[in-house]
């Protein structure tokens, strides 16, 4: 299988504490796994002590299924392919929907029909093997949500060139499926992490809420970084994006992989990483790549409009002493613990 995100490891942008008194306890589960060209780790408390990762296989599975570009058989390859006659399922309609909403809150900055230009840029499974830039002003002509729409399960394009891409939130998205999996099955406490995309519910049995490290944005492709914070969960999601692990460096230029979908090169801003906690994880992986592409300026006044979202943002600044600072919305000390 390949990957949603191209750099498979660990965590992405954050890392699980796990304690080790915790695991030993007979209630406690713990499953990993390997899906969307990433890792998954969910733990969960379940005094029957059951192993529900035959079925978690086959949720990620038959979500691949739906929703990755990089498998050809998804239904999302198949519209991208103007395949006639494609019925969308629920994850599909669910991942379009939230787009939709999202494209429409950050005036564009999050806009899943920027696949060619993901790929044009090396980004995405499609990558063209050189950039070449005189190609962008071409593309952008069928780049834009408004130019595609969902009706009675099927997809209609205004444009038969314009391709989805909802691999920027659909990890956040299958944290959440196998969250709302898990609460059918009576589990009230866990903590789900797809990717690097976390949700959390209930506490563990000493009391405790679960506990979230966010890494310092230091590019690094391969590994994690040291930690910056540490967040606690109290029934809520927490997805970070950040440019520091995905980029390349051509001719001494620095490119990173969110896409402006209004200008059609990688965004440029002063921001490093957006950490956004929300009640869900799709909501918090898709503003957080919304407010990458956006920068800090605006960032600031979009989080001062939508308080159902929390975010800790890391933007570069050359005077400070660790090259960058941070801004926080202002109920983010509940939730977030700096590590100086």
């Amino acid at each position: 299988m390949l990957p949603f995100r191209l750099i498979a490891h660990l965590l992405l942008s954050t890392f699980i504490l796990y304690s080790p008194s915790l695991l030993g306890q007979d209630s406690t589960v713990r499953i990993e796994g390997y899906t969307q060209g990433t890792t998954y780790h969910i733990t969960y408390i379940d005094t029957l002590e059951r192993d529900f990762q035959p079925e978690i296989e086959t949720i990620l599975h038959n979500f691949d299924l739906s929703v990755s570009t990089y498998n050809p058989n998804s239904i999302i390859s198949k519209i991208n392919n103007n395949v006639p006659n494609v019925i969308v399922d629920q994850y599909f309609t669910m991942c379009f929907n939230k787009a939709k909403e999202v494209w429409k809150n950050t005036d564009g900055a999050f806009d899943p029909t920027i696949f060619p230009l993901v790929n044009l840029w090396g980004f995405g499974p499609l990558s063209n093997k050189s950039l070449d830039t005189s190609k962008i002003d071409s593309i952008k002509k069928f780049v834009g949500f408004q130019l595609i729409d969902l009706k009675d399960g099927k997809i209609i394009k205004k444009d038969k060139r314009v391709r989805l891409d909802f691999n920027a939130f659909a990890q956040g998205y299958s944290v959440d499926v196998i969250a709302a999996f898990l609460r059918s099955r009576n589990v009230q406490a866990y903590v789900v992490e797809i990717g690097g995309e976390v949700a959390a519910h209930g506490q563990k049995p000493s009391g405790e809420f679960w506990k979230i490290g966010i890494e310092k944005p230091i590019d690094n492709h391969d590994s994690t970084n040291p930690i910056r914070a540490i967040a606690t969960l109290d029934n809520m999601a927490l997805a970070t994006s950040g440019n520091y692990r995905k980029f390349f460096i051509e001719n001494g230029e620095r490119y990173a992989h969110h896409i402006d979908p209004k200008t059609g090169y990688p965004a440029k801003n002063n921001l490093l990483s957006a950490s956004v906690f929300a009640k869900d994880c799709i909501s918090s992986d898709a503003y957080a790549t919304g407010i990458l592409v956006m920068g800090l300026d605006m960032a600031i006044a979009f989080l001062m409009l939508h308080p159902e979202l929390q975010a800790y943002l890391i933007y570069a600044d050359n005077g400070s002493k660790d090259g960058f600072k941070v801004y926080e919305t202002p109920l983010i000390n509940a939730l977030i613990t700096e590590i100086k």
